[in-house]
């Protein structure tokens, strides 16, 4: 997927379903798609099991939104949230929308604010049900942004063996159609081309889910693909192409 500094988004947390720990990430992963014209988060704040986000919040000028929990056991922040969202997509000045939560009550959301043709880029654990995740043109999981500092945060996960990659039949499908789809006449493809395709077959994909920085060390971990480097002027790009059986 392309990314353009220039796309306007709303970035809307749900404070129920995220944790302050990812908050530098968070922001970091976004300027990464475009600028954040709106930062508003969303809970019960007279209460005390918000207090980690306080800090955060005026570190990074996001917008608290106070939603009163009307009756015990119903979610009063999403509907919040979901009334916002829909009075910042009818105001027409967003090119999309950054939707932070683990929670399958914005599946429609996102769905309807793709219907009107913006982007939708989901924040979220790994728990996030799958409807919400495909519902999203870019699906990022919270695991690998939580900051350094973050007492609970895992150590970084080492990067999967070409065994456990290859075990993984989703992923090898789906990078074997990439390279396939971009490939030339030759059989090669920039690998550029097969990221963009990978993130429209699978609106979660992410190399650091795999414990890759970037793709091109997954695709030289998976073992399944010829990689070379060309010179083009100043610049130095990548290509693959499916490796012949039993080399």
């Amino acid at each position: 997927m392309a990314n353009d500094v220039t796309q306007k988004l709303a970035v809307l947390i749900d404070a129920d379903n995220a944790r302050p720990a990812i908050v530098n990430g968070l922001l970091a992963e976004v300027a990464k798609y475009g600028t954040a014209h709106v930062k508003r988060i969303y809970g019960d704040w007279t209460g005390p099991n918000l207090n980690g986000w306080k800090a955060a919040l005026l570190d990074h000028s996001i917008q608290p939104i106070q939603q009163f929990a009307y009756t015990s056991g119903k979610n009063a922040t999403d509907s919040a949230m979901i009334i916002d969202a829909m009075d910042l997509l009818y105001s027409e000045r967003f090119n999309g929308f950054c939707i932070v939560s683990s929670d399958s009550d914005f599946t429609r959301l996102a769905s309807r604010i793709r219907e009107a043709g913006l982007l939708v880029y989901g924040f979220g654990e790994l728990k996030t049900p799958k409807p919400f995740v495909s519902a999203c043109d870019k699906f990022i999981y919270t695991e690998v942004l939580a900051s350094e500092d973050d007492d609970e945060k895992e150590a970084p996960a080492a990067p999967r063996s070409a065994k456990e990659l290859r075990g993984d039949t989703r992923l090898v499908n789906n990078l074997r159609g990439a390279v396939t789809d971009a490939s030339d006449e030759s059989g090669w493809a920039a690998l550029g081309g097969v990221g963009s395709i990978l993130n429209k077959r699978m609106s979660d994909f992410d190399s650091r889910n795999y414990g890759f920085s970037k793709l091109s060390g997954l695709i030289q971990g998976i073992g399944l693909f010829d990689v070379e480097e060309r010179q083009h002027g100043n610049a130095k790009h990548v290509y693959i192409k499916l490796r012949a059986k039993g080399k």
